[in-house]
């Protein structure tokens, strides 16, 4: 490849533009997790789940060709701050940490976010395309955010339990469990609806619980036991 070949405009599409709003609002997610805006912070993680299922979409309506695998790149390095280290960083924050043996635990859970985030979807651009299934093997890496992000919305947060789930879901993410594609299209039809609620000024609160957000958390809790209890 000649030098004057790799300008910028030679490589990007617009799918790639749309990796970007997500790397951004992950971004975005971090900032706010770091000024203690929480609630902020898990709509921004949200919002980057949907740039991220769009990116695919229109790079198959535009037909994008992407032979020196731009696109997949820009996509899982984008990924990583969204789903990687924005959850990682929102939870690390959100969880109210003193000095001591606590501290070094949401440390450590923090980091095993980022480290099996990393690894997953350094696996997944291995083997794509090499391996025989339509399936995600291992939970999806976008998960870990939707799950977190409603899971606090909720208002049912638990910090206890917001550990343990975080640590389940890192171990299933490098795990070789196949997770089925979404092709459920009433389920992602409700579960649209739900992110749309939460992302709009739109409060559905009954007894102090948000119930879209809740909602959410039981879809997405359904998805990770029913496939692990497959296996």
């Amino acid at each position: 490849m000649k030098i004057e070949n790799t300008n910028m405009k030679s490589f990007i599409a617009l799918s790639d533009i749309i990796s970007l709003m997500n790397m951004a609002s992950g971004f975005l997610s971090i900032i706010f997790s770091f000024n203690h805006e929480f609630s902020i912070a898990a709509i921004l993680m949200i919002i980057a789940i949907i740039f991220d299922s769009a990116d695919g979409w229109v790079a198959r309506k535009i037909n994008r060709q992407d032979e020196l695998g731009f696109g997949k790149n820009i996509d899982s390095l984008s990924d990583i701050v969204s789903f990687g280290v924005a959850p990682a960083i929102f939870l690390y924050s959100c969880i109210n940490t003193t000095p001591g043996i606590f501290q070094i635990i949401i440390t450590l859970v923090s980091l095993l976010i980022i480290i099996c985030g990393v690894l997953r979807l350094t696996r997944y651009n291995v083997i794509a395309g090499k391996i025989d299934t339509h399936d995600f093997i291992g939970f999806p890496i976008p998960g870990i955010s939707l799950v977190i992000g409603s899971f606090y919305l909720s208002g049912l947060f638990n910090p206890y339990i917001a550990i343990l789930l975080s640590i389940i879901i890192s171990l299933l993410m490098i795990s070789k469990i196949r997770y089925p594609k979404f092709d459920n299209i009433p389920l992602i039809a409700i579960s649209s609806i739900l992110i749309l609620i939460l992302i709009l000024p739109i409060d559905i609160i009954l007894f102090n619980i948000n119930i879209p957000a809740t909602l959410l958390l039981l879809f997405c809790l359904y998805y990770l036991i029913v496939n692990l209890i497959k296996k």
